[in-house]
């Protein structure tokens, strides 16, 4: 996994391709399988928060119940391995 260590923000993808350019018969499932068990998956880069900006208006406060709600996917996995994703909605009134 020369290549991996070489090129750390290159995927399998890219590696098998060059693998191949190098001579070597190899499947793409194999360098993911490889490089998943050596530890050298690209981590995902971290998603940008959105601002606001100045011309636009600012969070709102609730006057009275159903005036402002707020709502969030929340995703988690069980010990088996699935994944589940829950909308949750909050009426932000106190």
């Amino acid at each position: 996994m020369r290549l991996s260590r070489e090129h750390p923000r290159y995927g399998y993808r890219r590696i098998a391709a060059l693998l191949r350019r190098e001579g070597e018969r190899i499947n793409v499932k194999c360098v993911a399988r490889v490089r998943r068990e050596e530890g050298l998956q690209v981590r995902k880069r971290q998603r940008r928060m959105r601002r606001v900006r100045l011309g636009q208006q600012g969070r709102q406060a609730a006057a009275h119940r159903n005036h402002v709600w707020s709502w969030d996917f929340v995703s988690d996995q069980v010990e088996g391995g699935s994944a589940f994703r829950i909308l949750t909605l909050i009426d932000e009134h106190a």
